[in-house]
């Protein structure tokens, strides 16, 4: 039997005579890929092309994962924002892992929809699983917040979280990616809901959000990441540097090893996210707080602030000062975050992010590093006014 004889080239050759149902022009109807996509069952959506300004330091990675891609739709999906408010970490926690979920059934329900019609498209994780061949490096096929932006569904805020303009931080993002242009792409936002009330500067445990801008990435991630990422690697490195039983719960108590347990077990669990959980950004969200700031502040904000809990720290780093600092009531639990970088390039690229900008408070000086070998590259490193410029 020849190629062209066989059941299944023949059932394509007439389905592909027969047409698609889509619209017909090159170019989809930007509306009705919007409510295709509604009523999947998102919030909100974006669309933009592959050649955004917004995304052109991802374009190459985008174009690997999928190279057939000419546009990029922005999935949103709010979150019940009472539930991430809560001092309970394990009802927050809960509000997590089903959001994620619901953007990922989004995105595939979108996919599997445009694939039967004929189109080319694909999604990635909103947010686990990685690519963890890459750690400590770029591990997310795309990130969904410049996305995000650039389709005009929010805009960045102080907490680095994004912003909608009416459901505020209380969001999951993910992107689906196709081989179509559509009629009318979207622009950014004009305006940023943040109110600059720095709520979220106030609440964070580690200091990680400053109330001047600024953001240490390190500091939050070693605390609100503690049951994964480089938190499960150095829990990893404590149970097998133990030489017993005894030895081991002097260094984990028992909370922190079931705490493990239920992160591999339900799913990946916070230790923090109270940025998001005071912000009050966003139309729908903003009401308790210009009614009365400050019964906001008594009922959400400091619940958090006064809650006893352990936090999780790097020894000598900016989040431990501020733990003993302003939160004396908190209890210091000091690991390490697995941050190591696996090549010379890799170390110059991670100082940047692993930078303690308040250890480093009266140092000014210049660093030139050459490195020979298997890799052969160079950097000059500078730090002063408590901040670091690396150049090639």
């Amino acid at each position: 039997m020849g190629l062209e004889d066989h059941p299944t080239v023949k059932k394509y050759r007439e389905k592909k005579a027969e047409g698609s149902d889509l619209p017909e022009p090159e170019k989809l109807d930007s509306d009705w890929l919007k409510r295709l996509v509604l009523n999947a069952g998102a919030d909100d959506i974006g669309l933009i092309g592959i050649d955004h300004p917004g995304i052109a330091d991802q374009r190459q990675d985008i174009l690997e994962i999928f190279p057939r891609t000419k546009s990029l739709i922005s999935i949103m999906c709010r979150l019940n924002r009472d539930n991430i408010r809560s001092a309970s970490r394990a009802i927050s926690d809960l509000e997590f892992l089903q959001t994620f979920e619901k953007v990922n059934s989004v995105a595939r329900a979108v996919v599997a929809f445009l694939n039967e019609k004929g189109l080319r498209a694909m999604n990635s994780s909103s947010g686990f699983p990685m690519d963890m061949a890459k750690w400590p490096g770029k591990m997310w096929p795309i990130s969904h917040k410049p996305v995000a932006v650039a389709a005009g569904l929010g805009v960045m805020g102080l907490n680095r979280l994004l912003l909608h303009p009416r459901f505020g931080s209380f969001n999951v993002l993910g992107t689906i990616l196709f081989d179509r242009e559509v009629s009318a792409y979207d622009s950014p936002l004009e305006f940023t809901p943040c109110i600059d009330c720095k709520l979220c500067a106030s609440v964070c445990p580690v200091g990680a959000v400053g109330a001047d801008g600024s953001f240490n990435f390190a500091t939050c991630m070693t605390h609100n990441y503690r049951d994964r990422l480089g938190g499960f690697q150095d829990w990893i490195e404590r149970v097998v540097s133990s030489k017993d039983v005894k030895s081991y719960r002097k260094k984990v108590r028992d909370s922190e090893t079931v705490s493990m347990w239920q992160s591999l077990s339900y799913g990946i669990c916070n230790k923090s996210s109270y940025c998001m959980a005071v912000c009050p950004a966003g139309e729908s969200v903003i009401g308790p707080f210009l009614d009365d700031r400050k019964g906001f502040v008594e009922e959400v904000v400091k619940p958090l602030q006064n809650k006893t809990e352990s936090i999780y720290v790097v020894p000598g780093s900016d989040g431990e000062a501020h733990v003993v600092r302003r939160f004396p009531h908190k209890t210091v639990k000091r690991i390490g975050n697995g941050l190591r970088p696996n090549s010379a390039i890799g170390f110059l690229q991670s100082l940047p992010i692993v930078f303690q900008p308040h250890q480093s408070e009266g140092i000014d000086a210049t660093y030139h590093f050459s490195f020979t070998g298997e890799e052969d590259c160079s950097g000059t490193v500078v730090i002063r006014n408590m901040t670091i410029e690396v150049k090639e």
